[in-house]
């Protein structure tokens, strides 16, 4: 069921996302076509050495295609951050998974060397008690 609720937050996001990204790169092409294009024309009083300062409409236009990317660009930032954040829990969940199963092995190794010595011992003593028994039996 959270899978389900997962899958339509992450598609209602994608859908936004996608519909951010649309409206930025229709606001861009408008300022361009609109807005910017005059100004690669080049005009005698843009030739002297000093800069004029932008046309009222032209700085807003400017500011609204500067206030989208930046609306835009903190979305993905947020995204991002998220993803960044998520990735450093699941890497402290390996970890410390990690160091479990290294625990594991570490008892289960223990665990092995101790029934060899003990499957030794006893080999030993059957053995013992082999020779023991074959002594009395030729004695």
């Amino acid at each position: 069921m959270n899978a389900i609720r997962s899958e339509k937050i992450e598609s209602t996001e994608e859908d936004s996302n996608l519909a951010a990204v649309s409206e930025v790169e229709a606001g861009i092409r408008d300022f361009v076509r609109n807005d910017v294009a005059y100004l690669r024309r080049p005009v005698p009083s843009m030739l002297s050495s000093t800069e004029t300062p932008l046309e009222p409409s032209t700085e807003a236009t400017v500011n609204n295609v500067n206030s989208l990317i930046q609306r835009v660009a903190g979305t993905s930032l947020a995204e991002i951050e998220n993803l960044i954040a998520e990735l450093e829990s699941l890497r402290d969940l390996l970890h410390a998974e990690g160091q479990r199963v290294q625990r594991e092995i570490s008892g289960y190794a223990q665990l092995s060397q101790a029934a060899m010595k003990s499957t030794r011992m006893i080999a030993d003593n059957v053995s013992q008690w082999k020779r023991a028994a074959d002594g009395l039996r030729n004695s």
